[in-house]
């Protein structure tokens, strides 16, 4: 397979998404990824048909393809032998697991480094990996969204907290933890050495809502806005003559707020005192999104781009995912890529977000069916028919 991490083994043993996510951008990399999974398989390959009846799982299918599938029940000792084989031969190995869970089936990284030093072991949290809430149960929803402040930094005054996206955060983390994996594999290349390297929930929503939180601990109060009372309504969404939203995108405000006048022909709030620098605007920022408010509703955002576009008024529609796979945009930008579905047509599926022009990466394979690779792979470890029957019979695998 194409791709930087071309030849780099990597063994999961992750469930729902953070932890896979992690493993399926570095199988899009290059990388080899055997996926352990529970004779019932990863939860998340329920999730759809659990809830919509449908046999289809996008989510599912984007964050495992690449990957081959084996089954252990790692409640039986045999099975623990055999993800300890895998394990030895691997560069690298991805968990979501919490610790209480890798300590029963003896697969944490102090036990893991005797037998593989040279093994990068990468766990994916929810709170960290050490601490009273190591084990607590997390999701993206709970550490991400809600603890580490973003779900807050979201909410105006007086409103109800949105409600998340599925695996906004676990993409995130799982983002981090390819990055981090991909260091540690580069200071591996230099040493000799593996090491343990940890990306939780927690810290990524703390990280994502940096500004606030690094004000906050400077000792200054963090408020949130809506729409109408935002410090700088230059960068704020407005709706066009059919009802459509986008955004300005004019951070520095007294540097666009004359190129903001010719293009919407305002050279009355120009002239208006209220309105006459960025602080103005700061303290009379309802009367100016009103005025904005108006203005921008008599025209559709066809005919405002290409005004916005020639007096440098920056901007951006607000996509539905609908309009975002059918932006050409997005599609130049490399949003989106072709793999063989299951029935080898070609089906079109979201792309990790980083290319590398020196090693192009060629994800091609889909999502695999729960243990599909399991006897291939323990073949290709030196088992043979006799004790793959006999792993059988002992309920190792199914």
């Amino acid at each position: 397979m194409a791709g930087p991490l071309s030849g780099i083994k990597v063994v999961e043993l992750g469930v729902w998404v953070a932890g896979p996510s992690c493993a399926a951008i570095l199988a899009d990399w290059g990388a080899e990824v055997i996926k352990i999974e529970p004779p019932e398989g990863d939860p998340f390959r329920g999730l759809f048909a659990g809830l919509l009846g449908i046999a289809m799982n996008p989510p599912f299918e984007l964050d495992n393809r690449g990957k081959r599938s084996i089954a252990l029940n790692l409640e039986k000792e045999d099975a623990r032998y055999v993800a300890g084989d895998l394990i030895d031969d691997a560069d690298v190995f991805v968990t979501n697991m919490r610790p209480q869970v890798l300590e029963k089936y003896g697969l944490t990284y102090e036990q893991l480094r005797d037998t593989n030093p040279k093994l990068i072991y990468c766990h994916v949290t929810g709170y960290g990996p050490d601490g009273p809430d190591a084990n607590r149960a997390a999701y993206d929803v709970g550490a991400f969204y809600a603890r580490g402040g973003v779900a807050a930094g979201l909410t105006a005054p007086g409103q109800e907290p949105p409600l998340q996206r599925g695996g906004m955060g676990d993409h995130m983390t799982g983002s981090n933890a390819a990055g981090a994996i991909a260091a540690a594999l580069f200071h591996r290349e230099r040493t000799g050495f593996g090491q343990k390297v940890a990306v939780s929930l927690l810290r990524t929503g703390v990280y994502m809502m940096g500004w606030d939180t690094n004000t906050a601990l400077r000792g200054m109060p963090v408020n949130t806005f809506d729409r109408r009372h935002t410090p700088n309504p230059l960068i704020n969404s407005y709706q066009d003559a059919n009802g459509n939203w986008f955004w300005l995108l004019l951070l520095q405000g007294d540097r666009h707020w004359p190129d903001v006048l010719r293009a919407l022909d305002a050279g009355r709030l120009g002239e208006d005192p209220r309105f006459a620098t960025l602080i103005d605007r700061l303290q009379n920022t309802e009367a100016i999104t009103a005025e904005l408010d108006s203005i921008l509703a008599t025209k559709t955002l066809a005919e405002w781009g290409p005004i916005f576009d020639r007096e440098n008024v920056w901007w951006a529609p607000v996509n539905t995912v609908a309009e975002v796979i059918e932006d050409p945009v997005a599609k130049t930008a490399g949003a989106f890529i072709e793999i063989p579905g299951p029935d080898g047509t070609p089906l079109r599926q979201v792309a990790t977000p980083v290319d590398f022009y020196g090693s192009p990466v060629e994800p091609t394979a889909w999502a695999p069916e729960l243990g599909q690779d399991t006897e291939t792979i323990l073949l290709e470890y030196g088992y043979d028919w006799d004790r793959i029957s006999s792993l059988k019979e002992l309920g190792a695998i199914p």
